[in-house]
Parts: C-alpha cells; structure tokens; sequence
C-alpha cells in the first residue's frame, strides 16, 4: 500500500468515534452525503467493507476493527500532541473545563481555585451543560476535563477516566418559618424547587420520595442548581433543595433555615479526563489535590 489518504482515514474514526454518519458529519462541518461518499472510497483503498449497521448506529466491521484500533491510536496521540504543544508554548496555559450545570457553584469555584498557578498563568474557559453532552464534547477532544456529579464508565467511554473529589449529604431549606407542619409532610403541603428529572441528584431525590411515599408538591424543576437557588429568593414560601454545605454559604442570611438533612441522599463530585491529559498541569493538580475540608 504505497499511499494512504488520512483524511478518509480520519472520517471513518469519527464515524466508529459517534457511532452515526450524521453525527460524524456535524463534528467535521460536513454533509452526511461527503462523509458517506469518502468512507466508501476509503473502503475501495482498503478492498473490504468497514462499517456495518446495527439498528440506528453504525459500527465496525471485522477489518473495520483493526483498521479502528490503530487509527484510535494515531489520533489519539496527534490530540496528545496538540495539547502538549499548547499548554507547554502558550505563557498562559490554556484550560477548557465543562462543568455540570447540576453542581453547586461556589464548591466549582473552589475545587478550580486549585488549577490556578501561583504567577497566574492560565486561561481558564468554563464551559456548562449537562453531564451527557459535556461527556460528548469530551470524547471530541473539545475539552480538557469535566466537574460532574457522576463518574464515567469507562467500559462504555474508553479513554476516560474519573476521580471522586468529595461528596456532600443534602438537606431541605425554606425562608419562612413552616408552621406546624411537619416534616416530610410539609414536602406534600409547601410548593417545592428540586433538581430535573435529568439530573443525577434529580433521580436520587425522586427514588427517596418513592421510598418515603412521599408525593411532592412541586413546584419547579431546575437542571441549573445555581438558577433554582435564585427563583428560590424571590419565592419565599417554597422549600427547596440543596447540598448540606449551602449552610456556610448563606450564614448571612438570616430569613434561610434548614428544614431536614437528609443523610440517605448526596451530591458527589467527580473529575472526568481522558488519558493523554493526565499531564496537563491543572488536570494533575485538582487530581493531586486533597479537598477533605472542602467537603466537610
């Protein structure tokens, strides 16, 4: 084979990477018409089949596979390249961060602090969504590393890697005083903030109603937890939840009081990379860091 055309190459990788033509061709600002077009060609340069249907999702064939393995490799370390090129040339380095929009924003806040060099030389760019798309853009080497409350399953994302950071119980909080309700059965009576139904801690808190047998009455639903702490100000009668740690936070705030911890329920914090980042200098240091006090 005295030629390789690594562009076809690099199409059909993205295409096994997304698993869709489509989704391939978004990720490269193409038509799904072009990338069909060069896989094929790819596939004559080759003299067999690469890829195969399966259902709704496209996936490699038995060459595809081998062909796959190497050019997984090859790319993976042109990104490991790009990224060392960068942050070792660059007088401040640069940092692409994805944080879940679900996580408490001053322990973030916090938990980065620690990627900030003493001479300040880093360019931090935070970006926010939830933990599935934040987890995709990742993959596309769109990201250096993600805060999420969950980890990564890396037999289903090989390359990444996850750490838990800490963890915090969660409790009920409310700006007015509940009356003679009592708890959990103020949670039927008093309108409620809680996290969506899309959220980590949206499905922990929903198994721990169905174990109470408690039907809330909810009021809204938040993916932001940063959003649902600011309409929580403005509509005083209703209760809402947050990490236990939301208690340092408002101390000022005399009107807040919280209602009920609950034990059975936590907000845990990962740190989710791929492994050629395991050496960028800001990923290293939040890993390396201990935020045992953090999370007390």
């Amino acid at each position: 084979m005295s030629h390789l055309n690594y562009n076809h190459l690099y199409y059909f990788w993205m295409v096994c990477k997304q698993g869709s033509v489509t989704k391939a061709a978004d990720a490269l600002f193409l038509t799904p018409q072009t990338v069909t077009g060069q896989i094929k060609a790819f596939e004559e340069r080759m003299d067999g089949k690469l890829t195969k249907r399966n259902g709704r999702t496209i996936e490699p064939t038995e060459l595809g596979q081998l062909v796959f393995k190497y050019a997984d490799r090859m790319f993976g370390l042109s990104y490991e390249m790009l990224d060392i090129v960068n942050y070792s040339q660059r007088s401040n380095v640069l940092f692409d961060v994805g944080v879940a929009d679900a996580l408490s924003k001053r322990l973030v806040s916090k938990i980065l602090m620690t990627t900030i060099p003493e001479d300040n030389s880093i360019h931090l760019r935070c970006f926010e969504s939830t933990h599935e798309l934040l987890l995709e853009q990742l993959s596309q080497h769109k990201l250096d590393m993600i805060l999420s409350d969950c980890p990564v399953d890396s037999s289903q994302s090989p390359g990444l890697y996850s750490k838990k950071l800490g963890e915090s119980h969660m409790g009920f909080f409310a700006r007015n005083h509940l009356g003679k309700v009592a708890f959990p059965a103020v949670l039927e009576e008093r309108k409620l903030l809680m996290p969506g139904s899309r959220t980590s801690m949206g499905r922990k808190v929903r198994q721990w109603f169905d174990h109470q047998g408690i039907q809330p009455n909810i009021l809204g639903e938040f993916d932001d937890s940063a959003l649902m702490k600011a309409f929580a100000r403005y509509h005083p009668e209703a209760i809402f939840l947050a990490p236990l740690l939301y208690v340092t936070e408002v101390a000022d705030d005399s009107s807040l009081q919280l209602i009920a911890p609950i034990e059975e329920v936590k907000e845990e914090y990962y740190v989710i990379f791929a492994e050629r980042m395991i050496q960028h200098p800001a990923v290293k240091n939040i890993c390396d860091a201990d935020f045992t006090k953090l999370f007390e």
